[in-house]
């Protein structure tokens, strides 16, 4: 994801949704250090971007999630990322999502907030590219108003990895949202980063799937179910 980033904001209106920045100014708790690739830098791990490093730039609490979590998170994902439509929320530098489009995903959103973090995202995105196009969107916006407005993918996404600020009550929210807007295919597989100690709401038809702890932080992997 990211991290731990300014988040999300209005896409095509105000919200009063927190950003990462205003989370980091609430709680202190040095959760993320820089990525293996040093400071200012993110390192994609695996796919065929593996080893690239690209620029992370210096905004209040943006880091990138490290190394560990990441490949621990890709292999409980195994072959599930080849050819998946991948929704990045809460994005920050995009580590989560770039891992996915390294992997082959089939389309990657990335939505975030904060305007000057996003187009950072979209910088390193081009110089992926290297000219060529890559199935990619980023959206400057509020994640809660994005996902309430705006009009999901036909068949919806296959894998969305969700990682909002901690301790801001968004996550029961954004989970609440994905599910009742038609975000999310019908075994879409949900990875949920929280603050450890949370123990965070998610639709019934959600199922646990695994789960590890990191510092300060919570990751849990479901698997959606369709409701019966």
């Amino acid at each position: 994801m990211k991290k731990r980033a300014s988040s999300q904001g209005p896409a095509r209106g105000k919200s009063n949704a927190p950003s990462r920045a205003d989370k980091q100014h609430g709680k202190q708790s040095g959760k993320r250090g820089q990525a293996a690739g040093g400071p200012g830098r993110l390192r994609i791990i695996g796919g065929r971007f593996k080893r690239r490093l690209l620029n992370v730039i210096d905004a209040p609490g943006l880091r990138p999630t490290p190394d560990r979590v990441r490949e621990t998170l890709y292999n409980w994902l195994g072959f599930h990322v080849g050819g998946a439509r991948v929704l990045d929320l809460y994005a920050g530098s995009g580590a989560l999502g770039l891992e996915a489009l390294s992997r082959e995903a089939a389309h990657v959103t990335f939505v975030e907030r904060d305007s000057r973090v996003a187009r950072a995202l979209e910088a390193n995105l081009a110089t992926l590219s290297n000219g060529d196009s890559l199935p990619t969107q980023v959206v400057t916006g509020d994640v809660l108003h994005w996902l309430e407005t705006a009009t999901p993918a036909a068949g919806g996404m296959d894998l969305v990895l969700l990682d909002p600020p901690f301790r801001l009550e968004l996550a029961a929210a954004s989970c609440a949202l994905l599910e009742a807007h038609g975000w999310l295919s019908d075994d879409a597989m949900i990875y949920l980063e929280v603050e450890s100690g949370l123990d965070p709401v998610v639709p019934a038809n959600w199922q646990l799937h695994r789960e590890s702890r990191a510092g300060d932080s919570h990751g849990r992997l479901y698997r959606r179910h369709p409701p019966a």
